[in-house]
């Protein structure tokens, strides 16, 4: 059972529960729920899913791409990506802080023989071009080949500039890489950065899109890119064990989401700035805005104290007792609950 149902803020009224530790903790709405009930199913193994067959296909062309492929998770997207564009022995450059080399338990390492290269996360999130190039391999039997340049985009919610990936994916091409893009939060970046959705796809060779964050899918993932590589990462996600069966009941979700809910990102956006100006109003502790989420650092000491009055509040944050608190604002948090948050924020420090 959730720990958190059923909360009641202060004097026992009800609250909106405002649980800001993820934007993967949605619900499907009444709209979703209806379309996944609808939804036409086939198994997708033998590749019958109308649903699944439908979504990876609107998807790919939306962002220019040649063919899609459906997955039950960002993870799965990127590695499925990953083990395609390499063999053993070859190595992917990616930024030392991104999901792909810290939170990915080094999959494509451990199952596909590949050395991953960390290289330094610039302030705005992206990778230097010259660093990118020092750390290609020449042709050297001593050293791995480095095949691959993975990108990032958003990074702790800073949407990466167009100018910036496009540097960097350059530099990888004049090296003979190709370039895959982590775009769990393509939307958010796009949303952001204010571009149009093929501006940003373009520049990658591949793009996984997480489905069930920010944009209120339960689970799943697409990988876009060229036709022959999405047919490798096919095999693979077999192998990963990542082949499902009716799972249009998944793709009906991920295609209503992609129709009904990605202009709203914006208003998290808006949520967000107004979370981050009332933290800095209160002078209470260092914030950074991006996008979706804000990074709040209180003062040393009080990190437990306000993880519990915020949930006497109904209010759900995490984090560790030490360091930056992420924010992360999302579909089911409403105007009327940010408030609830703020409220309970403000009450904490004001005692």
């Amino acid at each position: 059972m959730n720990q958190y149902a059923g909360m009641t803020g202060s004097a026992g009224r009800n609250t909106p529960l405002c649980d800001l530790r993820s934007d993967t903790v949605t619900r499907p709405d009444a709209g979703m729920q209806a379309a996944m009930a609808a939804a036409e199913l086939g198994d997708d193994v033998y590749g019958e899913d109308p649903c699944v067959n439908r979504l990876e296909r609107s998807l790919a062309e939306r962002l220019g791409k040649e063919a899609g492929l459906f997955l039950p998770t960002g993870t799965m997207s990127n590695l499925a990506g990953l083990l395609a564009h390499c063999q053993r022995g070859e190595e992917i450059l990616v930024g030392r802080n991104y999901h792909v080399y810290r939170y990915e338990a080094a999959g494509a390492s451990v199952l596909g023989g590949i050395a991953l290269c960390p290289l330094a996360v610039g302030a705005t999130g992206g990778l230097d071009p010259t660093e990118i190039a020092s750390e290609v391999k020449p042709d050297d039997s001593h050293l791995a080949v480095s095949r691959l340049l993975s990108l990032e985009n958003t990074h702790n919610g800073m949407a990466v500039s167009l100018a910036e990936t496009s540097g960097a994916a350059k530099t990888a091409r004049r090296h003979g890489l190709a370039v895959h893009l982590d775009g769990a939060r393509f939307f958010n970046a796009v949303a952001a950065l204010g571009c149009d959705e093929l501006a940003l796809a373009g520049i990658p060779d591949t793009i996984s899109i997480c489905l069930s964050k920010g944009l209120g899918a339960p689970a799943g993932s697409v990988l876009v890119g060229p036709a022959d590589l999405i047919a490798r990462a096919r095999r693979w996600r077999k192998m990963l064990g990542g082949g499902m069966r009716q799972s249009g009941v998944l793709a009906a979700a991920g295609l209503y989401a992609l129709e009904h809910n990605v202009q709203a990102l914006s208003d998290d956006h808006c949520r967000a700035e107004r979370l981050a100006e009332v933290l800095h109003s209160l002078g209470v502790g260092v914030v950074q805005q991006a996008s979706n989420m804000v990074f709040f650092t209180p003062p040393e000491g009080t990190h437990r104290d306000l993880r519990a009055a915020l949930a006497s509040e109904g209010v759900i944050i995490g984090g560790a007792d030490s360091g930056a608190i992420r924010l992360v604002l999302h579909r089911d948090i409403s105007d009327d609950a940010l408030e609830v948050a703020i409220d309970g924020i403000g009450r904490f420090f004001s005692n």
